[in-house]
């Protein structure tokens, strides 16, 4: 890749990597479904109205946006709120990576290769570090709720790449904007049941400068830039070429949490997230070999 796409896919990595702790100062002041529900209404209006719907089923556009705004980021949202942390949560969401590799040779029939089990078993290991250091810094909830928030964002993968009518950042940004527009309602529905009429009205009518700063970066920069660069990337290059700067997101949101929160990396974390990385790092390299 020219030097200038790399610097935009390691740009991407962090903002995606830092937005752990945009979600954690977003939680200060908003109850975790309504803030879901605010940021993907966000990243849907007003662009609904400016951009033409993408040519894929509408059934496809609702898909994707339940799997990503219930179950990635609903889920997501209420676990980082009292059951994990920021660095861990970057990193415990990555399982999204063999969840969708173990969905996409389900769907094929095929079965994984010597290496990507051997990727899968390293992984496996962080995972089960992580779970037998329960603390405070992440409970058993916290754990399994981002492990499903990584399994729906695998399905939603999965679902996406059944579109094949989707090219370039144009496409992208309409995609993301249309199926967030079927986000919104299940997320405000799951905001007025478990948080409640009068907790979300208070939400609203208290959020001050931060909570609207985190829901324009997490509507602007994250999503919107975000995943609009990550598919342009991918349209120019193959998928082997772009995906290993993904690597740095765990990276990015570990050291940023420590930094910004204080967050404690003792040896176990620094372990797990260590056999965790070093997993998707083999997978990356055995794609690569499998391409070539």
């Amino acid at each position: 890749m020219p030097f200038g796409h790399i610097a935009l896919a390691v740009v991407v990595a962090l903002i995606w990597g830092t937005n752990f702790i945009v979600i954690r100062w977003g939680l200060d002041e908003l109850p975790p479904f309504l803030f879901a529900t605010l940021r993907f209404t966000l990243v849907a209006v007003p662009l609904v109205f400016v951009l033409r719907r993408p040519a894929v089923p509408l059934r496809v556009l609702a898909a994707v946006g339940v799997l990503l705004g219930v179950g990635e980021f609903g889920l997501l949202f209420y676990a980082m709120q009292s059951d994990i942390s920021p660095g861990l949560a970057s990193l415990v969401i990555q399982t999204q990576v063999f969840f969708t590799i173990a969905l996409s040779m389900a769907q094929r029939g095929e079965r994984l290769r010597r290496g990507q089990w051997a990727a899968f078993a390293i992984a496996v290991g962080g995972m089960v570090l992580i779970g037998a250091n329960l603390n405070a810094d992440v409970t058993a909830l916290g754990l399994a709720l981002v492990l499903v928030a990584a399994g729906c964002w695998a399905l939603a993968n999965i679902v996406t790449r059944s579109v094949d009518s989707l090219q370039g950042a144009a496409g992208a940004v309409s995609f993301v904007a249309w199926s967030s527009l079927f986000a919104a309602p299940p997320l405000l529905l799951l905001a007025l049941a478990f948080e409640g009429p009068s907790t979300v009205s208070s939400a609203l009518e208290h959020a001050g400068p931060q909570a609207w700063t985190v829901l324009a970066w997490q509507a602007v920069g994250n999503s919107l830039f975000g995943f609009a660069a990550w598919n342009w990337l991918l349209a120019r290059h193959p998928a082997a070429t772009v995906t290993p700067a993904a690597l740095l997101v765990p990276v990015v949101g570990m050291a940023s949490s420590a930094i910004a929160t204080g967050e404690a990396l003792p040896s176990w974390k620094l372990a797990a997230a260590t056999l965790v990385i070093a997993g998707l790092a083999i997978n990356v390299v055995v794609t690569r070999r499998s391409i070539s």
